[in-house]
């Protein structure tokens, strides 16, 4: 027989026209001001360049191309906001630095 705890979810309901008492405000200020303890996350892979592809300022020009992708592929980097192209396009760079040999001083 399993936990009793195992598996089950908690929901709660967000009540949006019942304001915070003033003891749900103290501990609200609490929390802004404590440290996040990080200590129990696991370490990052050792080959990983980044964990979301941030904005970049195009160098040069790009060209335009067709290019044929999954639509759950597509449809990931769509609703991760504007400028979603580019972010593939880093994708696409992180990928061919990781896979262009490195040249030997």
């Amino acid at each position: 027989m399993s936990k009793p705890a195992t598996g089950k979810t908690v929901r709660f309901k967000l009540d949006i026209g019942t304001p915070l008492g003033v003891t749900e405000k103290t501990q609200l200020d609490q929390l802004r001001d404590r440290d996040v303890d990080f200590s129990d996350l696991p370490a990052s892979p050792p080959d990983a360049a980044w964990a979301r592809a941030g904005l970049s300022v195009p160098t040069e020009s790009k060209q335009q191309v067709t290019l044929r992708i999954d639509r759950d592929v597509l449809d990931f980097f769509r609703h991760t906001g504007k400028r979603y192209q580019t972010r593939i396009n880093q994708v696409l760079r992180a990928y061919m630095k990781a896979h262009t040999p490195h040249e030997r001083p």
